[in-house]
């Protein structure tokens, strides 16, 4: 008799609202990155400053969102996304990666103009549109077990212990694209 392999699960870290975290546990400096409503594109270009900003596109193609991001995004199991992986860089010194996750069935109508971002800051649609809605943004702190760290620090030199992450849900047009946020060793915190 032959065993059936059980698929692997990957762990996720525990995501949650802001009001559910443990506010001890955030580094203070991050706080103000983590807690932040308006563009994140924006308050990283103000914190470098004279720096040169700019961000730069390490993937975007077809793919299967993690069950935590599929779960946020209300989307069926086996629901092939786009999924677009950057980072914000000042100085060339990587502060933020990004993965944003749009679902196909998002890609209609003006949506699409969002796969042809290439490297401009996402941010500058999402908070230039006055049809887009903000949902639910929940926090997590990435661990070197979880997918999203490895990701995260795929082009770092050094790898952290943790990293602080936020997540939201953004419909444009109705339709939902969840963007993930996670904040790398390189950006700047004021304790």
């Amino acid at each position: 008799m032959t065993q059936r392999s059980t698929p692997s699960v990957v762990p996720e870290p525990e995501w949650g609202e802001w009001r559910r975290q443990r506010i001890h546990d955030i580094p203070t400096g991050i706080q103000t990155w983590l807690r932040d409503q308006g563009s994140l594109t924006r308050k990283v270009i103000q914190a470098c400053g004279e720096g040169c900003f700019r961000v730069r596109l390490l993937h975007q193609g077809w793919g299967a969102p993690l069950n935590s991001e599929r779960r946020v995004m209300r989307t069926r199991r086996g629901v092939i996304t786009l999924v677009r992986e950057v980072e914000l860089l000042c100085d060339e010194q990587p502060w933020v990666f990004a993965r944003t996750l749009i679902p196909a069935t998002s890609l209609q109508r003006s949506v699409r103009r969002l796969t042809q971002l290439g490297e401009k800051p996402l941010g500058a649609v999402l908070f230039s549109d006055p049809k887009v809605r903000r949902g639910v943004t929940q926090m997590a702190r990435l661990q070197p077990k979880h997918q999203l760290f490895d990701a995260a620090c795929a082009h770092i030199k050094a790898r952290p212990d943790s990293l602080w992450a936020r997540r939201t849900l953004f419909y444009l047009a109705d339709r939902p694209l969840l963007v993930n946020e996670i904040f790398l060793p390189g950006i700047p915190v004021k304790e």
